[in-house]
């Protein structure tokens, strides 16, 4: 079934709640080393509401920051050539070594 807005960010900072709990951090601390105002997570927990940027702060505190990673994935290749193309991109660049010269 499908969520709606109200009901997912209500899940997302009960969730924020529940690992800064699990964590043993109070509200205070946890607000302090994101660099945020208590009061912006206390509304984060209690109804979701946050810039991004506040998102990640609490997220990097919680030691979840990996999950945004995933948040929003590419969807499955449609093709080989899709794959490949992707693959060839998220290739690291190798720089090509100029000749060496001889030595006299």
């Amino acid at each position: 079934m499908l969520k709606t807005v109200p009901e997912l960010l209500s899940e997302l900072g009960a969730a924020i709640r529940d690992r800064r709990i699990a964590q043993g951090l109070s509200q205070e601390v946890a607000a302090s080393r994101a660099g945020i105002g208590l009061r912006t997570l206390r509304r984060l927990e209690r109804d979701g509401q946050a810039t991004t940027a506040t998102l990640a702060n609490v997220a990097i505190v919680l030691r979840c920051e990996q999950g945004l990673e995933g948040l929003f994935p590419l969807p499955p290749a449609s093709s080989l050539d899709e794959l490949l193309k992707r693959q060839a991109q998220a290739a690291p660049v190798r720089r090509q070594r100029a000749p060496r010269r001889p030595r006299p």
